[in-house]
């Protein structure tokens, strides 16, 4: 039986102090000479930060979900070896745990598995008797559960205290005033941890001192000398794991202000099992501790350090040789973002092939997770739990890889038998056998090589180890092939770090001859640039897009309702995208990425439907998963040029699903013998851009047309006055009788355009696809864009587009005597 004096710190709901009250308690009885161990119930990694400063020993974590009822009792006892006094913080109310499990995991449950007598917290800023009702029946509520004192925080005048006082029938042990100073910042997952930030310790010491001068510490310790023996033996790593025998591998693990998020009881799993943990610092440290046989990068915040880290280059650069060449490597969360190509823009190490991003939606579970095969930690089908808790999501998913875990049918992380990474937290004590491989790999590891001091930056070296496909030759008589462009040894450009948000706007520039841009390249008429010139004139006044919508439905033969005038396609993309929790959202590719990257920004998970290229690009309906709840595609396509067939199209449609066609090109195909604009069938949205075709890409508008209910219910969350008064002026403009004629006299002539630009490029034995649009998809092999852009003409790379490589350019059409400028310089790369 062990004696072990101890107290849960609880409160009825979240945000009533108890992180300041606990911490502040911790700091107090440490400053009175008392042996104080500090405890969190649940898997939040920052509270324990702070409770290792108040009590000067490392913050310990109390989560049945993560380790099993059966450990509580054992860890506490040996995180609290040769205490006074144990302090334990609880989690959210009392009574909260896992959803679902009736409290499982609460400060309850924790507090009757340890049998620990419960302080409440609570706040009285806001009410005085009522907090007696809230008191009583918290404690009333589970009878296992022993509330034997109440605090009382944030209080005011002391005519309020008295009514409070009088209104508890529990001992009040301490009247906390108020006072924001000693709260704690905050970021977007919860207060700041403390090794990020500045005097912490001070502001711990502060804690501290006021809650000596408001808590009866006395009080406190009699209540906790009141929790009966313990009838259980602490938690010994050493009877957890094996040594692997033979000198200690080094285990290098990310430490430093990035990287707070590590339970103390991992790295004591690796010391039982003959590993050497070195901690360092990847905001500082340029290279990996000195005879580095594995990496464990935990969580933290790399997203509010991210361009120090990506300073960093020569130790990014070596983490990512490192993991590529097969150090045992896992990575939680943080770690994950801190091995992929980039975070929200910012290079990172490159050694996964995804890019991440901060959102809006807070990820939030604590699962059970299963193995999907054998790798470095597990064994397929084993289970573990664990958590997530992160803002961040991919924008980019890696390929190639075997998942990690399977959650509920998710498939989420990467894996091998050297590496693991995924977002989710898991505590090793209950599931030691992960610290037990991950020794062993270490221990047959050969040590790190010392980093490469190039001064490169760490992303210049993500190039594919693949050579292009060779572009086929043309079969015409005498005719120069795209192989023979001379493009010196020049290798293509790696892709943007962000794929799904590089454009054609980013490929031109001064002194650019521009087949970049699919923007109609003649003037505008004049009857549009009144209209704009009139928008700005009317401008004065907020804008109503009433007329437009009038407008738009009568070139259509739709019903008023059933538009919405939107600032450009790309704001409808966005307004699709946050419409719905969409279950399983389909793009098909390639084509246009920004409806895939506002998916991906509103935090869905995108499947991609490749069009095959020995279909010629073109849709199989077939290909589309059955139980998929939203399908976008363009047509005619970008960066292709096909026309699908409306038939086809229409055959996506099925029950609960919407089906979403992206019709920005269909103005500029004579005829537009497959649009979809006009047809009103159930699950059926379409948008329109009225930039391209009328060169006001600076104007931003388009509109989406559909079921009166769909576009009521997009209408619901745009902007209010998202589309400006000469974006209105335009789409009126654009859509009268003297519109709709010019409309097909362009569309007749780009044509015409079309078909000189592809001759040309046949002639020349490069390989295009057949287009029905203003631009044409070709390949010229690979460097020749580089090549091309070295003598001033610019075209759009295309190995941003899901599906297509770095031999593959998209050419805008332009007239012949532009598109020859475009062949000289080709002719020029074939004389070299």
């Amino acid at each position: 039986m062990v004696t072990l004096p101890r107290l849960a710190v609880a409160a009825p709901s979240t945000g009533q102090g108890k992180t300041t009250v606990a911490t502040g308690l911790m700091a107090a009885l440490r400053d009175r000479g008392v042996r104080v161990s500090g405890h969190k119930v649940g898997p939040d990694y920052i509270d324990p930060g702070y409770h290792a400063l108040a009590t000067g020993r490392p913050g310990r974590n109390l989560d049945p979900h993560l380790v099993g009822e059966e450990r509580i009792v054992p860890l506490l006892l040996h995180g609290a070896r040769d205490a006074d006094v144990a302090v334990i913080e609880g989690v959210m109310g009392l009574h909260d745990g896992r959803l679902g499990t009736d409290g499982f995991a609460s400060t309850a449950h924790v507090a009757r598995l340890t049998r620990t007598p419960v302080v409440l917290v609570v706040d009285i800023a806001g009410m005085s008797r009522s907090a007696g009702a809230i008191v009583a029946g918290t404690a009333a509520y589970d009878p296992a559960v022993e509330v034997v004192g109440v605090i009382l925080n944030r209080a005011g005048s002391a005519r309020n205290v008295a009514e409070v006082e009088r209104s508890l029938r529990l001992p009040v042990l301490g009247v906390v005033p108020h006072d924001d100073a000693l709260s704690a910042p905050s970021r977007h997952l919860g207060l700041v941890p403390a090794a990020e930030r500045h005097g912490a310790a001070d502001a711990v010491a502060r804690l501290g001192e006021r809650v000596a001068r408001h808590v009866d510490l006395d009080a406190v310790l009699e209540a906790a000398r009141t929790a009966p023996g313990l009838d259980a033996v602490p938690w010994d790593p050493a009877a957890e794991v094996r040594p692997v025998g033979g000198e200690a591998p080094v285990v290098a693990v990310a430490a430093g202000r990035a990287f707070t998020f590590l339970y103390a009881e991992t790295a004591e799993l690796l010391t039982a099992a003959g590993c050497r943990v070195v901690p360092f610092d990847p905001l500082t440290d340029e290279s990996l501790p000195d005879g580095t046989r594995a990496l464990l990068l935990g969580g933290g915040f790399p997203e509010m350090h991210v361009r120090q880290l990506a300073r960093n280059v020569p130790l990014l650069t070596q983490v990512r040789d490192a993991v590529t060449a097969g150090l045992p490597t896992v990575a939680e969360c943080a770690g994950l973002l801190y091995l992929l190509d980039a975070l929200d823009g910012t290079p990172m190490a490159g050694a996964i092939g995804a890019t991440a991003t901060m959102t809006d939606r807070l990820t939030l579970r604590y699962p059970v997770a299963k193995a999907v095969g054998d790798d470095l930690l597990s064994r397929e089908g084993e289970e573990v739990t664990g958590h997530e808790f992160h803002r961040t999501a991919l924008t980019r998913h890696p390929s190639g890889w075997t998942p990690a875990w399977d959650i509920d049918g998710e498939l989420i992380g990467v894996a091998s038998p050297t590496l693991h990474a995924s977002y989710l937290h898991v505590h090793w004590a209950g599931h030691p056998h992960l610290a037990q491989r991950f020794a062993e790999a270490a221990a047959v590891a050969k040590p790190v090589a010392p980093p490469t001091r190039t001064g490169n930056k760490a992303a210049s070296a993500r190039t594919s180890d693949t050579a292009p496909e060779p572009v086929a030759a043309s079969t015409r008589t005498g005719a120069k092939t795209a192989a023979s462009l001379h493009t010196g040894d020049r290798a293509p450009e790696p892709a943007p770090v962000e794929p799904l948000h590089h454009h054609g706007d980013r490929e031109t520039g001064p002194g650019l001859i521009d087949f970049a841009v699919n923007v109609y390249p003649g003037p505008r008429p004049a009857w549009l640039d009144s209209a704009l010139l009139e928008g700005v004139r009317d401008s004065v006044s907020y804008p109503d897009a009433t007329p437009a919508r009038e407008a738009i439905a009568g070139l259509h033969g739709r019903r008023t309702d059933e538009v919405l005038v939107t600032a450009g396609a790309a704001e409808a993309f966005e307004l699709i995208a946050r419409w719905k929790q969409w279950r399983h959202a389909v793009v098909v590719h390639p084509q246009f990425t920004e409806p895939h990257a506002a998916l991906e920004r509103a935090g869905h998970q995108v499947t991609v439907v490749q069009c095959r290229p020995e279909d010629g690009y073109r849709l199989d309906p077939d290909a589309v998963p059955a139980d998929a709840d939203l399908v976008v595609l363009g047509n005619p396509t970008n960066p292709t040029g096909v026309l699908h067939p409306a038939e086809d199209i229409l055959r996506l449609r099925r029950p609960k699903r919407v089906v979403v066609v992206d019709e920005a090109f269909m103005d500029t195909v004579e005829g537009e013998p497959e649009s979809l604009a006009g047809h009103r069938r159930r699950g059926l949205l379409v948008i329109r851009s009225l930039t391209k075709h009328w060169s006001i890409p600076g104007i931003r508008a388009g509109y989406v047309v559909g079921s009166d209910r769909s576009i009521a219910a997009l209408e619901a969350r745009q902007i209010p006055w998202s589309v400006s008064t000469p974006a209105i002026a335009a789409a009126i403009a654009c859509t009268s009788p003297e519109a709709t004629a010019e409309a097909a006299r362009r569309a007749k002539e780009i044509a015409e355009w079309r078909e000189a630009l592809v001759d040309g490029l046949g002639a020349r034995g490069i390989e295009v696809l057949p287009s029905r649009t203003s631009f044409v998809l070709a390949r010229p092999g690979p460097g020749v864009r580089e090549a091309l852009r070295e003598r001033g003409v610019a075209v759009r790379r295309a190995d941003t587009f899901p599906g297509l490589d770095a031999t593959w350019v998209r050419i805008a059409v332009r007239p012949p005597e532009t598109s020859a400028r475009l062949f000289a310089a080709l002719d020029a790369l074939g004389r070299d």
